[in-house]
This record gives C-alpha cells, structure tokens and sequence, in this order.
C-alpha cells in the first residue's frame, strides 16, 4: 500500500510539471475566394488594407472540437465575412496559421486564425 502511495505522488508530481506546452503552424496560400483571372503587371490595382478571421475548436480527453479542415474553413469563412467586399474588391495573400495550446492529455484547444490583404482594382 505505502507503495502504490509512492507511485501515485510520484506520478502526481510529474504531472504538475508538465505544464502548460504549445504549437503552432502556418499554411501561405495564395487563392482568390472568388473565380476571377488579373492581371497584376500594370499598376491596376491598391491595396486597400486586411482582412481576419478566426475559428477555435476545444478538445478535452480527446473528445469534442472540429476537425482540421473544418477549422480552416469557418477561420477562411468569417475572413470574408469580414471583408466586406465591394465591387472590383477582392482577397489575396491569404495565410492561416495554427496555434495549438494543451495542458496534456486532458485539454487542448486549437485555434486557426486566416488574414488576407484586401485589393481593390482600378
């Protein structure tokens, strides 16, 4: 029993240890939301500013949360949500970049965040 007590304390403190770990990735892309062909030889275009979006997605004991894809969808969705574009606007430049945060194994919490530059043409 005096034992299983050690084992159990040292297998407690180890854990207090751990800590707090992240990570983080990032994907550059470069795709238009919308089906258009440009022509960026001439100077027929202004960078008018940024667009962000983001999507979080908590996992505890491994359950629950988005998948991978899913996440960059709804951060890609609400980027152009966002945007508000008008007329001759579109996005380009997109990035999205992953942060993963855990206290491991039992709570992880991921959060995909997608920013785009803002163009609009002459």
């Amino acid at each position: 029993m005096k034992k299983l007590l050690t084992i159990c304390a040292f297998v407690a403190v180890a854990l207090s240890f751990t800590g707090c770990a992240g990570a983080a990735s990032t994907i550059a892309t470069n795709h238009n939301l919308t089906q258009t062909q440009v022509v960026l030889s001439d100077n027929n275009f202004k960078v008018i500013g940024q667009a962000y979006g983001e999507a979080t997605a908590t996992y505890i004991c491994g359950i629950g949360g988005l998948s991978k894809k899913a996440l960059y969808n709804n951060a890609v969705n609400e980027m152009a949500k966002n945007a508000n574009l008008k007329g001759s606007q579109t996005l380009t430049n997109t990035t999205v970049h992953y942060s993963v945060k855990m206290i491991t194994p039992f709570y992880v919490k991921t959060t995909c965040s997608a920013t785009a530059n803002i163009i609009q043409f002459k």
